[in-house]
């Protein structure tokens, strides 16, 4: 009798992993019928802090952003309405992590979404979930790391174990962000730039076509599907903005823009265009700071 139970659970577990599995497995049917959302928090010791979408299908990066914050809902909101004006559409679902940086992200889709009659119409236009189920972006995450921050990642820890820099100094920390900000927005563009021009290889997944990222989005027919955005009244984004949406401008708070602008204008500094130039500049402008 023992042996027969530990044989049927055994049988059953089989069946349970088994549907878990398929459960796992991903699907998405066309550009803009999915995206996914997630921050990467690999860069935040150092203040530095990047979020993105990528598009379930096509697996092109809609959006990735660095600023001083991952988790404010309003920042998250505007980068998804940048591309939402864009696009003049939405995706049919978007999924995120469980998280109040998401909140704003949701009420918007949702609203947007609220008068469609598809099965993921309002509320089921975006569903949490945990990074397991948010594997697109996840996976995309390696990727990331592998190709451009773990340079980053090391140059800043360099720094730091040099004693160029104490996450404890507040002059330090900004001076960072100021210097090093904008030129590591331009490498992340030029990172996406280059994923989304590149040829994705064919696989036995078949809801991972082979192809350029670009034109698997822009030219669904090509693989026989189509898109799912779905379109969006001007008016409408005009409300989303102005209710759930924060400027992502301030990157360094005025008062030290200020006076690195004054430094920089006494000495005929520019701002930096490289990690080198960046790092020249960071290294100037605390030695000024000092002797004031």
């Amino acid at each position: 009798m023992a042996e027969n139970v530990r044989g049927c659970v055994k049988s059953r577990d089989s069946r349970v992993s088994l549907l878990s599995l398929r459960r796992r497995q991903y699907h998405s049917k066309g550009p803009n019928y999915i995206w996914h959302i997630d921050g990467y928090d690999k860069l935040k010791p150092y203040g530095f802090c990047v979020h993105g979408a990528i598009d379930g299908y096509s697996r092109r990066i809609m959006w990735l952003e660095v600023g001083r914050s991952n988790n404010n809902p309003r920042l998250i909101a505007s980068y998804f309405l940048d591309c939402v004006k864009e696009l003049v559409g939405v995706p049919r679902i978007i999924r995120g992590d469980q998280g109040t940086e998401n909140v704003n992200v949701a009420a918007i889709q949702r609203f947007f979404r609220y008068d469609d009659q598809d099965d993921f119409a309002g509320e089921k236009s975006f569903l949490y979930g945990r990074s397991v189920s948010n594997q697109r972006i996840e996976a995309w995450w390696g990727f990331l790391r592998r190709s451009d921050t773990e340079w980053w990642i090391n140059f800043f820890k360099d720094l730091k174990d040099q004693g160029l820099y104490n996450e404890t100094d507040l002059f330090q920390v900004e001076c960072l962000l100021f210097c090093f900000m904008p030129v590591l927005q331009d490498e992340l563009r030029r990172v996406v730039q280059e994923w989304n021009l590149h040829k994705i290889r064919p696989s036995s997944d078949e809801s991972s076509p082979p192809g350029r990222p670009e034109t698997l989005y822009f030219l669904p027919e090509l693989t026989g599907t189509s898109s799912y955005l779905n379109n969006i009244k001007a008016i409408d984004i005009y409300v989303a903005e102005d209710v759930c949406c924060e400027s992502p401008d301030t990157d360094v708070p005025d008062t030290f823009a200020e006076l690195a602008q004054i430094i920089m204008d006494q000495k005929g500094l520019e701002m930096p265009s490289s990690p080198q130039s960046a790092l020249n500049l960071y290294l100037e402008l605390l030695s000024s700071i000092e002797d004031i």
